[in-house]
């Protein structure tokens, strides 16, 4: 055989080995993912058994979101009614007095709320 049969059959052979490497990678990265999104499945699979009791809820949430939209015009309506009335006036400046402070202790409700009363330990 001459040299050039023989390198022609080499780089066959080199292309055959190339191929069969790529593929060997590529298939056991595609069984990674396939394991992965058999993971993913099992995940979206119980999402789906969590979601139904609640899809009757949502589907009522939404009838009221419905019900609720179509009266917004009228509120706002309403609002823009009320407010067509109303105009702002600032006070006067010089009008108010200086604030006094309180003429005794205030007292404070916090105590009440967790059960301790001061005048009874005193």
């Amino acid at each position: 055989m001459t040299l050039l049969a023989v390198l022609t059959v080499v780089a066959i052979a080199l292309l055959i080995a190339e191929l069969a490497i790529y593929l060997f990678v590529v298939g056991s990265q595609l069984a990674r993912v396939a394991s992965r999104l058999e993971g993913c499945a099992e995940v979206v699979w119980d999402i789906k058994h969590n979601a139904e009791p609640i899809k009757q809820g949502v589907e009522r949430i939404n009838s009221t979101g419905k019900v609720i939209a179509g009266a917004l015009p009228l509120l706002y309506g309403m609002a823009e009614g009320i407010i067509v009335g109303a105009t702002y006036e600032p006070a006067p400046p010089g009008d108010r007095p200086p604030a006094r402070p309180a003429m005794k202790r205030r007292r404070t409700r916090l105590n009440e709320a967790v059960g301790y009363t001061p005048e009874a330990h005193s």
